[in-house]
């Protein structure tokens, strides 16, 4: 099975390579989207690094000047109708070399020096030097900005101004704060949701879900995608522990990176620290024993228990307390690791009353959220579980396909087919071996 499942990996990627990039799937995202990325340039170092780098360089060659990078990176020979909201409705300005209406205004986790240590990692060489060499200012420059401008909440955290941003879109662990904001219907009526012309709607977030997604994108475009003031005048303002705690292990890999090119390790290291501890100070839950997220308008903790609760995990740094309190969440029923289920683990709370083993990331499996966790396990020394949760994923994805999502019960595919990461990341599984 295992030559089988490398080739259909390899297949997948070869047949969603545009040029310069990757795109996640044919039909239903034919652009370039920013975490997608750095999961897909991981999978790539095994077969082609070349593309690897390009498709991180194309992505960071969309960089903002304040060093924001794009959710999504439009590309333009594709029919503006083909996607909604496309480069139009986010109508971004030009800043230097990069075009008016090139990308979006937004940002997704930061991923992406983790990556660039993986690719460089499998791939060191001369070239590949060269290409954290290019990569490295950028990198330092996208966190400054999540770190300085997006610390809305003054304690050391980078705010999501959307839950886009998020990369886990409509989770419930947004729900408290998002029952606050608008959802004026007539915004459907003037866009058209394209995602529902090549998905099934009962898989996809909700027409009131997406009215709000929409007011936040108007609102935050208004504004000049400025990041003044957010928690006073913006309606959504959310510090995620998934998206934090990224952000806290890529100044780990930053640190490495950093004494290949000839920079200072220790202002990332002591930055990795300072996340760490904003992480567990903020969003540390100790009556439920989880992470969660917080609202920063109110300062509130979702009550919710979602998967991003389990992320801090990645945190090298996270102390004991915190990362056995994190295995005792993922073994509970709550959750359910393969030991227990044979399955990997879900998006949501499976005993939550609103759990939905069908839409989007309110109970299916997803591949990249587990291939994080299992590298916080083997890294916190729960290497049995590790090994259980990679097992799961391969005999996931080889009975099921390179799918977008899966059904936390039945591991059916569910949305898009032929998925660029989870097609990736099964490359960087097999090749984990073990």
């Amino acid at each position: 099975m295992s030559a089988e499942l490398w080739k259909s990996a390899v297949n997948v990627l070869d047949a969603n390579w545009s040029g310069d990039h990757m795109v996640p799937s044919r039909r239903l995202y034919p652009h370039q989207w920013s975490w997608d990325a750095a999961f897909i340039a991981i999978g790539l170092a095994h077969v082609d690094p070349a593309r690897a780098w390009r498709d991180l360089r194309s992505l960071f060659e969309a960089q903002w000047p304040d060093g924001r990078v794009p959710h999504i990176v439009f590309d333009p020979s594709v029919p503006e109708g083909d996607y909604f909201p496309g480069p139009s409705f986010w109508d971004v300005p030009a800043h230097g070399s990069r075009p008016a209406r090139g990308s979006t205004g937004l940002v997704q986790p930061p991923m992406h020096a983790i990556a660039a240590w993986e690719v460089y990692s499998r791939s060191a060489s001369h070239e590949a030097t060269e290409e954290l060499r290019w990569l490295y200012p950028r990198l330092v420059k996208q966190q400054e900005y999540l770190t300085g401008r997006r610390d809305a909440g003054g304690g050391g955290l980078a705010a999501l101004v959307h839950p886009w941003e998020s990369g886990v879109d409509n989770s419930p662990a947004w729900d408290a704060a998002m029952s606050q904001v608008p959802a004026d219907h007539d915004l459907l009526r003037r866009y058209h949701r394209r995602d529902l012309d090549v998905a099934d709607a009962s898989h996809r977030p909700t027409d009131t879900d997406y009215a709000r997604y929409v007011h936040l994108v108007v609102a935050y475009k208004e504004s000049g995608y400025s990041d003044l003031e957010l928690a006073k005048r913006h309606d959504f303002v959310v510090e995620c522990p998934g998206f934090n705690s990224i952000l806290g292990a890529a100044e780990s890999a930053l640190a490495k990176i950093a004494e290949v090119v000839g920079a200072d390790p220790a202002v990332h290291q002591e930055r990795a620290r300072a996340v760490t501890a904003a992480v567990v100070d903020r969003l540390w839950d100790e009556g439920s024993r989880t992470f969660r997220a917080r609202d920063v308008r109110t300062g509130t903790l979702s009550p919710a228990h979602c998967v991003t609760g389990l992320l801090p995990l990645i945190l090298p740094g996270l102390p004991s307390e915190y990362t056995k309190a994190i295995l005792d969440e993922a073994r509970s029923e709550r959750f359910g690791l393969p030991e227990d289920t044979t399955l990997p683990v879900p998006s949501y709370d499976r005993t939550a009353a609103d759990f939905d083993p069908a839409r989007y990331w309110r109970g299916p499996i997803w591949v990249n959220i587990n291939w994080l966790l299992r590298r916080g396990l083997d890294q916190h020394g729960f290497t049995g579980e590790a090994a259980d949760l990679r097992t799961s994923m391969l005999r996931l994805v080889g009975s099921s396909g390179h799918y977008e999502y899966f059904h936390p019960d039945t591991g059916a595919g569910i949305g898009a087919g032929q998925f660029s990461w989870t097609a990736a990341l099964t490359l960087d599984l097999l090749a984990a071996g073990g």
